[in-house]
């Protein structure tokens, strides 16, 4: 069944594509959520115009993007966590004290779930995390760790 898509659907496509999908998942889910309408020969227009909005908005999220990446890469983000005397935390730094930590010194809120790290920070001293600010805009945050 052709539908052509309202929001962006996680492996399915993106607002104004207009994308074959299952019949049954489109009845059960794209068309009850909203998410999607049943596409006839007419909505071509309509998809056109969806997917320059959408651009002309990725475009918009792009440049904000780059600009809070320069913000974020020039600032040394320090973390304060208790530490035994061997530099060994009690604990570890996670995404979420990466994030807070940054909205404390840069005024710049993110999700945590844009943070990724390999494992958690256990150790004083400096890493390096990224941050996917958007699509194919990801920063450096550098955490200082230090003991309280």
């Amino acid at each position: 069944m052709k539908v052509l898509l309202r929001s962006d659907v996680r492996g399915v496509g993106r607002r104004g594509d207009i994308v074959e999908v299952k019949s049954g998942y489109a009845r059960n889910f794209l068309l009850p959520s909203g998410a999607a309408l049943a596409a006839n020969d007419t909505m071509e227009i309509q998809a056109a115009s969806m997917r320059k909005a959408r651009d002309v908005r990725d475009t918009a999220s792009r440049e904000a993007a780059e600009a809070q990446r320069a913000l974020i890469e020039q600032a040394t983000v320090t973390v304060a966590a208790r530490a035994g005397t061997n530099g060994r935390l009690f604990g570890s730094v996670s995404e979420a004290d990466v994030v807070n930590a940054l909205r404390t010194a840069t005024n710049i809120s993110l999700d945590r779930h844009m943070i990724h790290m390999v494992e958690h920070i256990k150790e004083l001293g400096t890493a390096n995390v990224t941050a996917t600010l958007f699509d194919g805009v990801e920063a450096t945050i550098n955490v200082e760790v230090v003991a309280k």
